[in-house]
């Protein structure tokens, strides 16, 4: 089984994942982990991911273009 992880940070979930049963199900390649960096399909030269609210408001959204992207991305893989 191929777990697939979009994220913005993908340097903390390593750590989690080498441990317990998770750790064990990943040395008898019962399961496979991948990490997609979420930034990796921003926009622009900054990488951008996330924008304003509509309407306005406080905080950020994630861009729904890019997060396409990285699922299409993911759904490519498949394991053997």
């Amino acid at each position: 089984m191929l777990i697939s992880i979009i994220t913005l940070f993908p340097e903390m979930f390593s750590g989690i994942f080498e441990h317990s049963i998770v750790k064990r199900a990943q040395e008898k390649n019962k399961i496979s982990i991948r990490y997609i960096n979420h930034r990796d399909f921003g926009v622009g030269k900054h990488k951008v991911v996330d924008d304003k609210p509509y309407g306005g408001g406080v905080g950020m959204l994630l861009r729904s273009d890019v997060l396409a992207r990285a699922i299409q991305s993911a759904r490519k893989y498949k394991t053997g």
